[in-house]
């Protein structure tokens, strides 16, 4: 079962962590955070809260 965990997570990745940095450097510029720092520290952040989202979803798919 882990293997499989291991292919699907990647995927869904792709998705869900791009779109949670995207929302993060939106959140950021709405805060009025406009240099290449802030933005990048959003990001980041964004894409910290994507792994464990995929993570999250992975699991479930899994289990299911």
């Amino acid at each position: 079962m882990e293997c499989n965990m291991s292919r699907v997570l990647p995927l869904i990745f792709i998705i869900v962590g791009v779109t949670c940095a995207g929302i993060g450097m939106v959140v950021g510029l709405t805060l009025g955070q406009d240099t290449l720092q802030p933005i990048i520290a959003w990001s980041a952040g964004g894409a910290v809260v994507g792994v464990v989202a995929s993570w999250i979803i992975a699991r479930k798919v899994m289990d299911a």
